[in-house]
């Protein structure tokens, strides 16, 4: 008998060795395209971003690229105009590849975006170019549902890893993000592999760089900081289902004012540039790194998380490209800066919080955004970004970015009937009641 199980066992090592050596090959193949393919998109933005700062009269063609970016889509990209949801409707339903145009297309949008002066990010770009690339090698090795599952597990994991430089915190991401908590464990070694090749390869090119942010003063872990944390956690958790409800909310404005998709974006270009020529700033454009690294340091204006997150909800909404995850990292950032002012912690600590807390709540990765956190900011401050992360995942409520993402466990024990569901199904149903 012992003999038998010993044969056993060896016979299943055997496999997970098999299934070791296909996914690092796989996921090496994944890394060094999506990897080199976030290296050039990380140095076109920032050219387009220097471009732009450099000759603010280009942001008056603001219509004309949302016009280029609208045909673009409507002609020929209408397969995949869904963006991220797309990746999460193929994991859940698995129906046909992902059209690799996916790629160039959000590439283009993103970087007409940010060259003509739209509010965006780059995480939805990084991650709709690791995934339309991942999806070809289902093709290409003919691979099973299943393993298609995993493989576009691995190019989110590889376009989010890259784009960011945080490798953990983009393996956690892509399992946490499909299914709202619960996490696919059949994935775990080929999203590791994935982010981490990624990662490296973006690094290798060396014609790109990741910003850095610093946490300079970290408070004292005692009962009365635990409770400060956690209603900074509430008020992040609030924002960032303010931020998911705004962009859903000019989304589907646009949608049912202006029929023709290729107009969308062009009015929504126009009252953009009038409103950055009204306010005479270009502080809240683009990817706003810089308020970023201001927001750890110096005091700043009550408001600016506020028009960021109106701002980029509108260009979102518009049907201007890009991420969302940036402008949350501002939102949070700005947000958790002006908390100084009636909790008691250090500025620095409380604009790392929200730096990652807000982005936690409207992807609903709690998880993720704690390892980010402590990959950018150092374990010192990893208590208190996890109080802040789960806190305002829990306070966002049954709502977030990705309107695809399924409930696989519910956060509240009253709310279980919606477990199964889509956050686009949830809204329809309350919307009825």
């Amino acid at each position: 008998m012992d003999k038998i199980k010993r044969f056993f066992l060896s016979f299943e090592q055997s496999f997970s060795l098999l299934f070791l050596l296909k996914w690092t090959f796989i996921c090496l193949l994944i890394g060094a395209f999506t990897g080199s393919a976030s290296a050039v998109f990380l140095w076109t933005l920032e050219w387009a971003t220097n471009y732009r700062e450099a000759n603010l009269w280009i942001i008056a063609f603001l219509p004309i690229a949302g016009l280029v970016i609208g045909l673009s889509y409507h002609y020929y990209g209408e397969s995949v105009v869904k963006g991220n949801n797309l990746l999460l409707e193929e994991f859940h339903s698995p129906k046909k590849i992902i059209p690799f145009k996916m790629a160039p297309l959000v590439f283009l949008g993103t970087i007409l975006t940010h060259l003509f002066g739209g509010s965006a990010g780059r995480e939805g770009t990084a991650v709709q170019i690791g995934g339309a690339i991942a999806d070809q090698f289902t093709k290409i090795f003919k691979l099973s549902n299943l393993d298609r599952k995993i493989i576009l597990i691995a190019g989110i994991s590889a376009g989010f890893a890259s784009v960011f430089g945080t490798p953990l915190a983009g393996a956690i991401f892509a399992l946490e993000v499909m299914i709202i908590g619960r996490i696919k464990f059949d994935a775990i070694i080929p999203s590791f592999l994935a982010a981490i090749f990624a990662n490296y390869f973006c690094d290798f090119w060396k014609i790109s760089h990741h910003t850095h942010y610093t946490i300079s003063r970290v408070a004292d872990l005692t009962p009365a900081t635990v409770l400060w944390s956690l209603l900074a956690g509430i008020i992040f958790g609030l924002v960032s289902m303010l931020f998911s409800k705004s962009t859903h909310f000019w989304g589907n404005l646009f949608k049912r004012t202006i029929k023709y998709p290729p107009l969308r974006p062009v009015i929504g270009g126009t009252i953009l540039a009038i409103t950055w020529y009204l306010i005479g700033t270009t502080k809240y454009i683009g990817l706003g790194v810089p308020t970023i690294v201001d927001a750890f340091n110096i005091d700043l204006n009550s408001y600016d998380f506020l028009l960021k997150l109106l701002f980029t909800s509108f260009t979102l909404g518009a049907g201007f490209k890009g991420g969302e995850v940036t402008p949350l990292f501002f939102i949070g950032a700005t947000l958790g800066n002006v908390l100084i002012w009636f909790i008691p912690l250090p500025m620095p600590l409380l604009a790392g919080m929200g730096f990652v807390a807000v982005f936690a709540g409207a992807t609903n990765t709690p998880i993720a955004c704690t390892i980010m956190g402590i990959e950018l900011f150092g374990i010192e401050s990893g208590v208190f970004i996890a109080l802040a992360c789960i806190t305002s995942y829990l306070f966002s409520g049954h709502s977030g970015i990705y309107a695809a993402q399924i409930i696989g466990s519910s956060k509240h024990i009253f709310f279980k009937k919606e477990k199964g569901l889509t956050l686009t199904e949830i809204d329809k149903l309350r919307n009825k009641n």
